[in-house]
């Protein structure tokens, strides 16, 4: 089946993980983070090669499952870029987020399988449509706001942008800056959910701080 053809019904919280953002154990921030409503966590690390990013990718999965058993629920778990390393994760994975300069959408499918989820990091309504296209699944519009977890490289695009991209047809996720008093704004804009990193993993306790962000977005949905 297309990985297109089921969303969830409430708004997506999704933690894109980095582990010079967290206090002390990412393994039990993500669990923590899941427990108190992330729908799905992206795990980005560009600093770890090989062998080592697969047990990375394979702890950060196994601790997103944990926190989804532990609220009854369910945790869709992405690997940032790396292909080759979703592709030997297997089962413990559930697809891919591509950067806007990797392969194309509808090869990667090809690759992972058709009920894959493929995501596209977007800078412009515009790249929205042409992930769409190529058969993405969902898209991540960056940066809607001043990134709080790394230094800005280029302007916020505010949230406005949101709606015009979500005209391309797919799941439209903000990014960039997004947190618990701004997350219902990108939601009227027209975004189906919400990615993070610094919002969760900078708070000392990412639990609390999932658990805000998930009240703002019900709050919003309601």
């Amino acid at each position: 089946m297309d990985s297109r053809a089921s969303e969830p019904r409430r708004p997506i919280l999704c933690l894109v993980t980095d582990r010079t953002a967290c206090h002390g154990s990412l393994p039990e921030a993500v669990e923590a983070a899941v427990a108190a409503g992330v729908d799905w966590v992206q795990v980005r690390e560009r600093a770890v090669e090989g062998a080592a990013l697969l047990e990375h990718v394979e702890a950060l999965a196994a601790a997103a499952r944990r926190g989804a058993a532990a609220r009854g629920g369910r945790v869709r778990v992405l690997v940032n870029r790396r292909l080759d390393v979703a592709l030997a994760a297997g089962v413990a994975v559930d697809g891919i987020h591509l950067g806007g300069d990797a392969l194309p959408p509808d090869r990667a499918r090809t690759l992972l399988g058709a009920g894959a989820w493929i995501g596209v990091s977007t800078h412009a309504p515009e790249e929205a449509a042409r992930a769409a296209a190529a058969g993405a699944s969902y898209v991540q519009l960056a940066a809607i706001f001043t990134p709080r977890s790394k230094p800005a490289t280029r302007p916020a695009l505010g949230p406005g942008v949101l709606g015009e991209a979500a005209r391309a047809g797919l799941p439209v996720l903000a990014q960039g800056g997004v947190d618990r008093e701004n997350a219902a704004a990108c939601l009227a804009a027209g975004s189906l959910g919400i990615a993070v990193t610094g919002a969760i993993l900078m708070d000392p306790d990412p639990g609390a701080a999932a658990r805000a962000l998930r009240k703002a977005l019900d709050g919003h949905a309601a």
